[in-house]
């Protein structure tokens, strides 16, 4: 009987233990754009006029992918976002920003991701969510997705339009590119009762003609290969860390 009841206030006590409940905040990363090495404000149907080629541009669209996002805590340990990918597009309701749901309560320091959709997914054909098909992003299963898009006018071009859909995910002309980006100094502080923190980068579509031919030379890529990959790497290594908010 001694020994049941000992059992028993066992028993009591382990289902008294609590259990931790998880704790998670949100992250939101953000782009705003400049174009050209003056910072001029840009967006899509603006007229801008490249501060290189002398190409007047007037995008329609301007859409590119994120993924396989990481964030650094304090302590040095990395956090890594489960089916990451995103789609940073100009013309879509969220237009220039995307949201990190469930990240781990902590103070962080540094984030990591790349550019592009990593070879896995390429070989995998059309996904869920921003790697779906109807997203205008999924070539076919040979070449994959398109990392980045930009499309728009020209007055300077052939036939007065402009389309570069840049993609490539092997070999020499592979142009997924991971970046890693310190905060300043600053912390993106995350947690259940903590405001949401944004993380701001600026980006620069002119940078996709530093070292290219303006539209008046080539006003168009729909493949891989050295011209989309040239492209997109002086776009991808121009973006940088601003602030948080």
């Amino acid at each position: 009987m001694l020994i049941a009841l000992m059992l028993c206030s066992s028993c009591e006590k382990e289902e008294d233990i609590p259990i931790p409940i998880p704790q998670w905040g949100d992250v939101k990363v953000e782009f705003n754009y400049v174009f050209g090495s003056s910072g001029v404000p840009w967006d899509v149907n603006l007229k801008l006029r490249h501060p290189k080629t002398g190409d007047t541009l007037t995008f329609t669209e301007f859409s590119f992918y994120v993924s396989n996002v990481r964030l650094k805590n304090e302590d040095g340990t990395w956090w890594s976002e489960p089916e990451s990918y995103h789609l940073v597009c100009a013309t879509c309701i969220n237009k220039n920003y995307f949201t990190i749901t469930e990240v781990p309560e902590g103070n962080y320091t540094e984030m990591e991701f790349l550019f592009g959709v990593d070879s896995a997914r390429n070989v995998s054909g059309p996904q869920t969510g921003d790697l779906l098909p109807n997203m205008g992003m999924f070539w076919d299963w040979t070449n994959g997705y398109i990392m980045l898009k930009a499309e728009g006018l020209s007055p300077q071009s052939s036939d007065g339009t402009f389309s570069f859909h840049l993609g490539g995910y092997s070999g020499e002309d592979n142009l997924v590119m991971q970046r890693t980006f310190t905060l300043g100094g600053n912390i993106a502080a995350v947690g259940p009762s903590i405001a949401t923190p944004t993380l701001v980068f600026r980006a620069n579509p002119a940078r996709l003609w530093h070292s290219s031919p303006g539209v008046s030379s080539r006003n168009s890529i729909d493949t891989p290969g050295p011209e989309a990959k040239a492209m997109a790497t002086d776009f991808y290594t121009n973006v940088t860390f601003l602030e948080i908010k």
